[in-house]
């Protein structure tokens, strides 16, 4: 697998943001194929920092419902796999830049 398709997107929420202050752990949605080797490379060459960690899981698929006018609607949200990313200590990443 190549290493720009391991990285889907950060995920920025507020326990995310909490724990990269904290811990300096970040979390990413990856590929469901990638190993953790291939994302601590593709962590380590986007970002340029030191990948202490990787823990991965994967968030299950939540099924979804509302009431409109037009009546009962109901659809699935996929599941998807996660990436949570200690960084060394004195490094971090700057998700923020290029929004």
């Amino acid at each position: 697998m190549k290493l720009s398709e391991v990285l889907i997107k950060p995920i920025l929420t507020e326990k995310a943001n909490s724990q990269q202050e904290k811990l300096r752990r970040y979390a990413f949605k990856v590929a469901k194929a990638a190993n953790k080797l291939e994302i601590k490379k593709a962590i380590e060459s986007f970002y340029g920092v030191t990948v202490v960690d990787v823990n991965t899981l994967v968030v299950p698929a939540k099924s979804k419902f509302r009431y409109t006018k037009a009546g009962y609607v109901a659809g699935k949200k996929p599941p998807y796999k996660k990436a949570l990313v200690t960084v060394a200590e004195g490094e971090e990443i700057d998700l923020y830049s290029s929004i």
